[in-house]
Order: C-alpha cells, then structure tokens, then sequence
C-alpha cells in the first residue's frame, strides 16, 4: 500500500480511470456489434440512410477512444473504414 498522499490520490485516480476506461471500450463494442446487426439486416435505401447517419457517431465514438489512447489510432481508423466499405456494398 502506498504511503504518501500523493500516491493514495495517484491510486484513486487510476481507478476511476481505469473504470471509465473500460466502460467507454465495452459500449463502443456493443455499438458495433449492434452496427454489425443492423447492417446485415439491411437492404433498402432507406435503411442505408439511417446507417450512414449511425456510422457518423459510431466513427465519432471510435475517434475519442483513439485520442483517449484506450484504443490504437489504426485500429479506430481501420474499424472506420470497414464500416464504411460494408456501407457502400449495399
């Protein structure tokens, strides 16, 4: 266990981090898997519509994460253009 001050707020701080950290990966997970879903569902022009305007905040969450440094820049940047691909195949 730490002995300064410092070090126990270092601590707690890593903490809360670490939580806030996690919780912003995992729903960027499931947003993508729910993107994933809906994009396998889709066949209409209206639908392509509504999943363009999804991809816009899902490519918004990813690019936060990276700047966060919770994921990779590459990684934010390849999962943006996959979705964007899978887009323009329907």
């Amino acid at each position: 266990m730490a002995n300064h001050a410092s070090a126990i707020k270092r601590l707690r701080q890593d903490k809360e981090r670490r939580l806030r950290n996690r919780y912003d990966h995992k729903s960027a997970r499931t947003a993508l898997k729910q993107f994933r879903q809906e994009l396998s569902k889709a066949q209409e022009e209206t639908e392509k519509k509504a999943l363009m305007a999804n991809q816009g905040v899902l490519s918004s969450k990813l690019d936060k994460l990276a700047k966060k440094n919770i994921i990779h820049k590459n990684k934010a940047a390849h999962l943006k253009s996959r979705l964007a691909r899978a887009i323009a195949s329907i």
